[in-house]
């Protein structure tokens, strides 16, 4: 498994893609300390309201989910 692969890598990679379009990835800790997996959101810097993760509930998109959407911004789709 190369370093890329790792999840704080790719936390570190797509944290510095979103911010280059102005958004911030959240994670719940809430969900972390009862001991489940912390879901995610992508908040937006300027009107500082989520833009991804918070539907059907908030923290509802995975890391996948969210690198997804990133690299949707990054070929310019969303």
């Amino acid at each position: 498994m190369s370093r890329k692969e790792f999840d704080a890598s790719r936390m570190r990679r797509m944290k510095r893609i979103a911010g280059r379009h102005g958004l911030t990835i959240l994670t719940s800790e809430k969900m972390k300390v009862l001991g489940q997996p912390g879901g995610h959101a992508l908040r937006d810097d300027k009107t500082f309201s989520i833009v991804f993760g918070d539907i059907p509930k908030p923290f509802s998109a995975s890391l996948d989910d969210i690198e997804a959407y990133i690299e949707k911004l990054e070929a310019g789709e969303e």
